[in-house]
């Protein structure tokens, strides 16, 4: 009896570890699989800058602009159109030969009626004389077709190169 107990027990262990891998391979058969790997997200293209409103009319170009705030992109526009070459490319170094806030009186026809200094690199009189040279120079601005004059403020970002950017189309600064 003992001889047949021990086999009934062995069958049975038998049966029960058999039936337990059954068990284990119909589970992980039912399990999720691993996730896929998603390839990398396209990264964004870089946002692309508006482009002002100024059109071309018989007279030369005009600016579609109801504002100052408006009209300084139209401006800032014109001054680089004018002077590429003295454009600072990429992003503008930490230390920077003068900052300067300008304003800027334009009447309806273009025309530059006054440059008023906001905030002078008074340090740097001959670069303050450079900006107001390119700015009478960039002369006739886009008309401001929906405003009798306008004044605008642009903050000028001048390194020692002799090359600029203009805070409002700046690239920004490191």
């Amino acid at each position: 009896m003992n001889k047949h107990l021990h086999q009934f027990q062995h069958a049975l262990t038998h049966t029960l570890l058999c039936l337990g891998a059954i068990g284990l391979g119909f589970l992980s058969g039912c399990s999720t699989p691993p996730p896929v790997a998603k390839p990398p997200a396209a990264t964004p293209p870089p946002p692309v800058a508006k482009v002002p409103e100024v059109v071309n009319t018989p007279t030369g170009l005009a600016s579609l602009a109801r504002n100052s705030k408006e009209y300084r992109k139209d401006a800032a526009g014109h001054l680089y159109g004018m002077n590429a070459q003295r454009i600072y490319k990429g992003r503008m170094p930490p230390l920077l030969e003068a900052v300067g806030v300008l304003n800027v009186d334009i009447d309806q026809k273009g025309a530059v009626k006054a440059v008023n200094w906001m905030r002078a690199p008074k340090h740097v009189p001959q670069v303050m004389a450079e900006i107001e040279r390119m700015v009478k120079a960039a002369a006739p601005y886009p008309v401001p077709r929906h405003l009798s004059q306008v004044t605008y403020t642009d903050t000028w970002l001048w390194h020692k190169s002799g090359k600029f950017q203009l805070d409002t189309l700046t690239e920004g600064q490191d």
